[in-house]
């Protein structure tokens, strides 16, 4: 089973199980990652599961949509690698995937 690496803005790792299917939100909510709230369930319309990627993996994370792009655009701390984790389904390739999370959520 591979696993995915959340970091804090502060710095502490915390390493989860993927669940193909599930999204990053998913699995972050699910295994009390602070910093990740989920707020509207996974819509894309509140920002407040934002992650920064890793350079390696924001092109195999999936395409961005509209709505995600627009969102993230309202978010003061985007990076070139920013993603809202309810927009990314786990898969096994992801066996590796390091994230980091800003230091405020919107």
């Amino acid at each position: 089973m591979g696993k995915i690496t959340f970091i804090s803005y502060d710095g502490e790792e915390t390493e989860v199980d993927i669940v193909e299917g599930q999204t990053l939100m998913q699995l972050a909510t699910n295994n009390g990652i602070a910093g990740i709230d989920g707020d509207c369930g996974g819509e894309a319309a509140c920002g407040t599961c934002h992650i920064i990627l890793e350079a390696e993996w924001f092109n195999k994370a999936g395409d961005q949509s509209d709505d995600e792009a627009q969102m993230l655009d309202l978010t003061p701390e985007r990076e070139a690698t920013s993603r809202l984790s309810c927009q990314i389904k786990a898969t096994e390739s992801m066996d590796g995937m390091t994230v980091r999370l800003p230091e405020f959520q919107m």
